[in-house]
């Protein structure tokens, strides 16, 4: 390696660790993503509320599960009671899961769920309507629960919580154990105007041995709150759990972290992983510095010349020269239903009206310029003779179409 080449590649090393250097130090900006995992302490993340599980359950067992709901309790010791706790913006379960986790309540354990939707299946079974309404201003909701156990206190939310509320449940299973207040829509449209609504967030619904306690303000258990004086609202809304072993749901998370690629046991093993980076920065380091580049003078090749347009000009003489329209056209118009199969994966054995709407919304082409296409390529193909006023019309449509 010659002198310059030193030089410049000292100046590029120089820089990009100057980069990475200032990308280091560099203070990150807060991220206010929805998380809901335990080892994430960004704002709505649920670090703060997985390390004090211990001292909301004393004595027990915290289970932290990374998989499907369905594998958890389909696996775990059924003669032994607990609690299943589901904290995420949105919980989105299958109908396999959804019958699992009813199997798991009806049973005699108690879930525990926050969310903004309980899900579609969940939600019917349950008899349960959930609404949410967003405004372009935040506005600030209080939180309170309803047992004269606790302190009358509100809890109030004033940073990415919407007002979401119950709007319907079973009244013959369900039991009322929070409220959340807020602007009601005339009130945030009235300057100035205080006047809030009240809807239910937090209810118990018995079913079967167990119940299951839901709560649709889900922020509220969030690192961000917890620690910004809503911890109480959060211990008082647990103390309604029985005294069991605790399963946390670490799986049905928007903050979980997935990783596709192909090489996922290898990054998942920290042994392998580091094994796997040192290996790359080795290679990467005897490529830069040892490896020699060597190599004969490329020759110039000439390329081939492209005969497609002289085969063309040719094969169109032909057919000139013939005068044979109908074979030219239904090849125009197989070579265009043969189109129309590879790419709007239409069956073609068949032209009629629904195959000219489909067709017109799958190529965004108007219903009118779609029909009159169809139609001249079925009267063509009923047609036994044929002229080359036909062939011209029928190529300015397929060209106009293809656009």
């Amino acid at each position: 390696m010659d002198k310059r080449s030193k030089i410049i590649l000292g100046l590029f090393l120089a820089v990009l660790i100057g980069i990475v250097v200032t990308e280091i130090v560099r203070p990150k900006p807060l991220n206010w993503r929805p998380s809901y995992t335990s080892s994430d302490k960004i704002p709505f993340g649920c670090y703060v509320l997985f390390n004090e599980l211990p001292n909301l359950f004393p004595e027990q067992k915290i289970h932290t599960t990374s998989e499907s709901l369905y594998n958890i309790l389909a696996e775990r010791d059924s003669t032994i009671a607990s609690n299943y706790l589901l904290i995420n913006d949105f919980l989105d379960l299958d109908k396999q899961e959804t019958h699992k986790l009813l199997q798991y309540v009806h049973d005699g354990n108690d879930t525990f769920i926050a969310a903004s939707n309980f899900g579609t299946y969940l939600a019917d079974t349950l008899n349960i309507e959930v609404e949410t309404q967003y405004y372009i201003q935040e506005d600030t909701v209080l939180t309170y629960l309803t047992n004269n156990s606790f302190s009358k206190q509100n809890y109030p939310l004033k940073r990415g919580v919407y007002n979401t509320h119950f709007t319907s449940v079973d009244t013959l299973n369900t039991t009322v154990l929070g409220y959340i207040t807020f602007k009601s829509e005339q009130g945030t449209l009235s300057s100035g105007s205080n006047e809030r609504t009240k809807g239910t967030n937090f209810v118990k619904v018995r079913f079967g041995k167990g119940h299951f306690y839901l709560n649709s303000t889900p922020q509220a258990f969030t690192n961000y709150y917890m620690l910004k004086g809503n911890k109480d609202y959060v211990a008082n809304a647990f103390s309604y759990l029985k005294d069991l072993d605790v399963y946390w749901d670490n799986y049905k998370k928007s903050g979980r972290v997935v990783i596709d690629s192909p090489m996922r046991f290898i990054l998942n093993q920290v042994p392998l992983r580091w094994a796997y980076y040192l290996g790359m920065v080795g290679l990467l380091i005897f490529v830069i510095f040892k490896a020699k580049r060597e190599q004969r003078i490329i020759p110039v090749i000439k390329p081939l010349e492209n005969s497609s347009i002289e085969f063309a000009k040719t094969v169109g003489g032909l057919y000139y020269e013939h005068r044979d329209y109908t074979d030219l056209i239904f090849k125009k118009i197989n070579f265009f239903l043969e189109h129309l199969r590879s790419n709007y994966h239409l069956n073609t054995e068949t032209i009629n009206e629904k195959t000219a709407t489909v067709l017109s919304a799958r190529s965004d082409k108007p219903l009118s310029e779609v029909k009159d296409l169809l139609d001249m390529i079925v009267l063509l193909k009923n047609k036994k003779n044929h002229s080359e006023q036909d062939v011209i019309h029928l190529n300015k449509k397929l060209n106009q179409f293809k656009k």
